[in-house]
C-alpha cells in the first residue's frame, strides 16, 4: 500500500444510535508511525470512534481514508491485513491454549487450515511480547495482565500496519500497566502506527507522541500556543480544576484537592 505520512484521515464523521448522537462532525488525521492517544471523559465517544476506524461500526456520515485508500472500498480481508484491533476485554469461554489464541490472529491470512508459516508467526509474536513461556498454558487460567499480553500478541500475529487498542490498561495493576504501555511504545519503532484509548492523561503524556481530545462527541482543538498537558486545556476537557507538575519537557497532572491542599 506504499508509504504514507497519514495513516488515517477522518473527515466529517458523525455517528449515533437512533436519535442519540455519539460523534458529531469529527475531522482529524492520525499520523503514520506514531503512538496516538485518544483522551476524554467517559461517554465522550472515544471507544465509538475507535470502533468506527476499525471498521466494526458502519460509517453512514463522513469519510475515512485508510493508508491512502477509501475505507469504504476496501474488502474485509484487506482491512484485516491493515488494522489489528484489541477490544477492552476478551473473555474466552473455552480453555484454549495461549498459542491457539494467538494463532487466531492469522485468520486473515488463512484460507483453509493454518500453515507452518502461520504457527511460526504466532510464536514470533509471543516472543516479541515476551510471553513465550505461556505458550501452552490455558488462556482462562492466566492473570488479567497476562491475558492482555496474549491479546497484544494475537494482534501482532496478524501483521497489521495499524494497531488499535481500546483501554488496554483497564483492570491492570500499576506494574502491569507500565509493562504493557512500554511494550506498546516499543511497537511504534517496528514500525507500526498505534492508536490507543486511555483514561489516564499521565500515562498518555509519558508514552504518547500525538494526542486527540474528545468532548461531548466532538474533537476539542488546542488553541495556538497550547500544549496537551497545559492546565487550561485539561480543565477544559475534563471540567475539573487541575494542578500540573513539570516533568521533563511535559507535565504530570492531578485533580485539585477539594480541601484546597
Amino acid at each position: 500500500m506504499g508509504s504514507v505520512e497519514t495513516a488515517l484521515d477522518i473527515q466529517g464523521l458523525s455517528f449515533g444510535y437512533g436519535d442519540r448522537p455519539i460523534l458529531t462532525d469529527v475531522s482529524v488525521q492520525i499520523p503514520a508511525g506514531k503512538l496516538t492517544v485518544l483522551l476524554g471523559r467517559n461517554g465522550s465517544g472515544k471507544s465509538t470512534l475507535l470502533r468506527l476506524l476499525a471498521g466494526l461500526l458502519p460509517v453512514k456520515h463522513g469519510r475515512i481514508t485508510l493508508m491512502g485508500h477509501d475505507m469504504h472500498r476496501l474488502s474485509a480481508a484487506e482491512k484485516a491485513r491493515i488494522i489489528g484491533f484489541m477490544p477492552q476485554q476478551h473473555r474466552a469461554v473455552f480453555p484454549f491454549a495461549v498459542e491457539d489464541v494467538v494463532l487466531t490472529g492469522r485468520a486473515g491470512h488463512v484460507r483453509l487450515l493454518p500453515r507452518r508459516e502461520d504457527m511460526e508467526k504466532a510464536l514470533q509474536a509471543l516472543e516479541q511480547v515476551g510471553i513465550s513461556h505461556l505458550q501452552g498454558r490455558p488462556f482462562t487460567e492466566l492473570s488479567g495482565g497476562e491475558q492482555q499480553m496474549v491479546m497484544i500478541a494475537r494482534v501482532l500475529a496478524q501483521e497489521p500496519q495499524i494497531v488499535m487498542l481500546d483501554e488496554p490498561t483497564s483492570h491492570l495493576d500499576f506494574i502491569n500497566q507500565a509493562r504493557l504501555l512500554t511494550l506498546i511504545r516499543q511497537l511504534v519503532s517496528t514500525p507500526l502506527t498505534v492508536l490507543v484509548v486511555l483514561h489516564d492523561p499521565n500515562s498518555a503524556f509519558l508514552y504518547g507522541d500525538h494526542f486527540i481530545f474528545l468532548k461531548n462527541g466532538r474533537i476539542e482543538l488546542l488553541e495556538s500556543g497550547e500544549s496537551p498537558w497545559d492546565r487550561c486545556v485539561l480543565e477544559r476537557i475534563y471540567d475539573t480544576p487541575m494542578h500540573t507538575l513539570p516533568y521533563g519537557d511535559r507535565a504530570i497532572v492531578v485533580p485539585q484537592d477539594p480541601a484546597g491542599r
